[in-house]
């Protein structure tokens, strides 16, 4: 994989893992706590695949191998960021609907 393919693919699992997290709050809101629950998995395992292409792009930096910084890296980091958030609070969200439901 080239550097622009894993730029790529962190844009595409990030904004998976963000759409898997979203759904989950929306399922957990119709009661669908399993249902959530699986998304929330699912958002989870985007963002390790992520985590992994982002480590080892870090690692060939530390290397020697010098990229570009470019506006679509900066692009990729945000969207890692901002599903690693959208999945935390989705997780808080989940709970919270669930725990309401059991009150």
């Amino acid at each position: 994989m080239d550097y622009l393919e894993k730029v790529m693919a962190l844009i595409a699992m990030s904004g998976a893992a963000r759409s898997k997290a979203m759904e989950a709050i929306m399922l957990s809101k119709q009661k669908d706590f399993k249902g959530a629950a699986e998304l929330l998995e699912t958002a989870s395992k985007e963002l390790k695949d992520a985590h992994k292409v982002q480590t080892r792009l870090i690692q060939e930096e530390a290397g020697g191998t010098k990229q570009e910084i470019t506006l679509l890296m900066i692009h990729a980091q945000d969207h890692l960021m901002n599903a690693m958030t959208v999945k935390d609070m989705a997780k808080e969200f989940v709970e919270l609907y669930e725990h309401t439901q059991k009150n």
